[in-house]
């Protein structure tokens, strides 16, 4: 892949500039709203009501006719980025983000400076670009992309995207088995203690359609097992999950802050972070009006 040409960052730049500059470097991009959350490029997905999550068959976990948001919407194409449809979205951009495994580009993204420290003992050195928090180390070469695969770290490539900050410092060096092998989970021997719930179960009224306990038991079973068996799309089947146990589960009031934290504990053993499971969860009881 050609490097990315050099970006100093100015404030009064228009990213857009910023990102064609990218784009003719082959890297993708796509505009970034507050929060470093990507745009929806169709009204079906505007304040991201579909919950945002892309996956791999569909890209996108809303039923737009095309990739609309997320590392599906990341482009190299300066006609796209300059079109119509998306003049809008940059003029509001915050920020550029890329999909860095279209780029043929891993991010290993330390969110503190334990995170960074341990990088610093454990891995090969490579580029690095200063963060808000911590630091990216960017290694030629693509992966699976997982969160929280150590405490502050998460790994940027495949089916992501990552804020752009600058074309960092470094020589930038292939891809080590050391950070492939940071997705790689032992067996678990024992069921993982729920990490603390975040969020409260819905408080509803309407009539209860739980005849016995058993039937609320098997549906929280079923959601774990729907979570824990997922291969891909990992971030789109946590929220459809939610989605679909609040729907049988979130008006009568049986759901409690237990149920929430066995299918939070499922996420997390997916490589779901606690904020993730957070965002899900409150992106389903919107849309159901919870």
């Amino acid at each position: 892949m050609t490097q990315p040409t050099p970006i100093l960052r100015d404030d009064h730049r228009p990213r857009l500039l910023d990102a064609l500059d990218l784009a003719e470097a082959g890297v993708p991009v796509l505009p970034l709203r507050a929060g470093k959350l990507p745009f929806g490029n169709c009204p079906s997905c505007a304040g991201n009501a579909c919950g945002g999550r892309p996956n791999m068959k569909t890209p996108g976990a809303c039923q737009c006719p095309r990739p609309c948001h997320g590392w599906a919407a990341a482009t190299t194409n300066p006609a796209v980025l300059q079109s119509p449809a998306w003049a809008e979205a940059w003029r509001q951009a915050h920020a550029v983000a890329y999909h860095p495994g279209g780029a043929g580009l891993t991010v290993v993204d330390l969110d503190n400076a334990d995170a960074v420290a341990w990088a610093r003992q454990a891995l090969p050195a490579t580029r690095t670009v200063p963060t808000t928090r911590g630091e990216h180390w960017i290694y030629q070469g693509t992966m699976q992309s997982t969160n929280a695969v150590r405490p502050g770290i998460d790994i940027k490539s495949t089916m992501s995207y990552a804020r752009w900050l600058g074309p960092g410092t470094g020589t930038m060096a292939a891809l080590p088995e050391a950070v492939r092998a940071l997705i790689v989970k032992e067996p678990a021997t024992v069921r993982p203690a729920p990490r603390a719930v975040t969020v409260s179960a819905p408080v509803g009224d309407g009539e209860c359609r739980h005849r016995t306990p058993s039937y609320l038991e098997r549906g929280i079973a079923m959601a774990e097992q729907r979570i824990t068996e997922a291969r891909s799309a990992v971030h789109a089947t946590v929220y459809r999950t939610f989605l679909a146990v609040l729907s049988a589960h979130g008006r009568c009031g049986c759901l409690t802050d237990t149920h929430i934290g066995r299918l939070f504990t499922a996420a997390q053993s997916k490589g779901e972070s606690p904020r993730h499971c957070t965002d899900a969860w409150t992106n389903a009881l919107t849309r159901l009006g919870l």
